[in-house]
């Protein structure tokens, strides 16, 4: 039975029943306490005992070794939840009482199992720069060692399997600029966590890069097919399968030959085409000295001004029913009679724009 006191500061004292009468019950922070004073006096017990062993300097290293492991082991740490989707509610209501928060959406949507998943990488890649550009000081405490964890796990997969470095550098730079500024403007802006948590994580976002700029494709020794002996209509196929033009000069530096065809006019044309609007291209025309349109100038040239359509093999869905967003392979346990003709694909620009109030 609670008793609340006159000083509303206080939350009072919490009473029991008895058979001597009421007695009140010992708070967990007074166990808390009292524990505490019983490991420091058995602690300076230890201490006045083996005075010869242990002096102050190693039991100051021993108690900053622990608090540097319990961060470590702490920051390792990582949420996970049964439920692989999360219901988007932006206020209260008379079944659900408060609003979810993009930190919250994080945690509870498996994007560390997602980045397994090749459909997926370029999808939650995408996704982490665009936190990292606008929302990185939305994320709560448990938020931002998710972020941190599942970064790394990307990171120490482009450095194993060598795929998608460019990805990952792009979302490096603009991550080390954001906590840069941020990191500047400490007091202005409000930044959970301590200044020197930040101050180590873009030091490790410093060393990543540094391996990431150190990485050297191994040659692959195969006896079997390769690209180079595919017929030339195949090879052209391929290179109009890409929806991005720095694939294609990464593609073309592999032989002269596939330089050759990356070096279409047909090639790009297509490209810009797909990419951006006819009213767009038509103002940043870029002719050549006979008068021929340039269009793989154009195509970067438009990239500085326009965005590109973005195009992923798998991403999040919404359903408009049940306002849950959830992995389509995972479903969600949705009430409608025809369940897919609510479901939304979500674009990682639109994740964000979900979880703005």
């Amino acid at each position: 039975m609670p008793f609340l006191g006159q000083d509303w500061r206080s939350p009072g004292w919490s009473w029991i029943k008895t058979e001597d009468g009421w007695k009140r019950c010992e708070s967990c922070s007074q166990k808390l306490e009292r524990e505490n004073q019983y490991n420091i006096n058995h602690n300076i017990i230890l201490n006045s005992e083996d005075e010869e062993i242990f002096n102050n300097e190693e039991c100051e290293y021993t108690s900053k070794k622990r608090k540097k492991d319990h961060f470590r082991n702490d920051t390792d740490t990582q949420c996970f939840y049964r439920e692989k989707w999360i219901y988007v509610h932006k206020e209260s209501t008379r079944e659900r009482h408060g609003y979810c928060t993009l930190g919250e959406a994080f945690n509870r949507l498996d994007f560390s199992s997602a980045i397994q998943d090749t459909r997926r990488f370029n999808y939650v890649v995408k996704l982490l720069q665009l936190i990292a550009k606008s929302q990185l000081t939305s994320l709560s405490g448990v938020a931002q060692k998710n972020y941190f964890n599942i970064l790394d796990k990307i990171v120490q997969k482009v450095l194993s399997d060598h795929q998608n470095p460019r990805l990952i550098k792009d979302l490096l730079q603009d991550l080390s600029s954001t906590l840069c500024i941020l990191i500047r403007g400490v007091g202005k802006s409000v930044l959970v966590g301590n200044i020197n948590i930040w101050i180590c994580r873009l030091e490790t976002i410093l060393t990543w890069q540094q391996q990431l700029q150190n990485l050297q494709m191994t040659k692959q020794v195969n006896n079997g097919l390769t690209l180079s002996d595919l017929p030339l209509h195949m090879l052209n196929n391929i290179l109009y399968r890409f929806s991005d033009g720095w694939d294609i000069i990464t593609l073309g530096q592999v032989t002269p030959t596939l330089y050759m065809l990356s070096e279409d006019r047909q090639l790009w044309k297509k490209l810009c085409q797909y990419h951006f609007a006819e009213k767009q291209f038509c103002r940043h025309l870029i002719l050549s000295e006979k008068g021929h349109i340039e269009w793989k100038l154009m195509y970067f040239a438009l990239l500085k001004y326009y965005p590109t359509k973005e195009q992923y093999g798998d991403t999040l869905h919404f359903c408009r029913h049940c306002s849950i967003l959830f992995w389509k392979d995972s479903g969600h346990p949705c009430t409608a009679t025809d369940p897919d003709s609510c479901f939304t694909p979500v674009s990682p620009q639109h994740f964000i724009d979900l979880f703005k109030f």
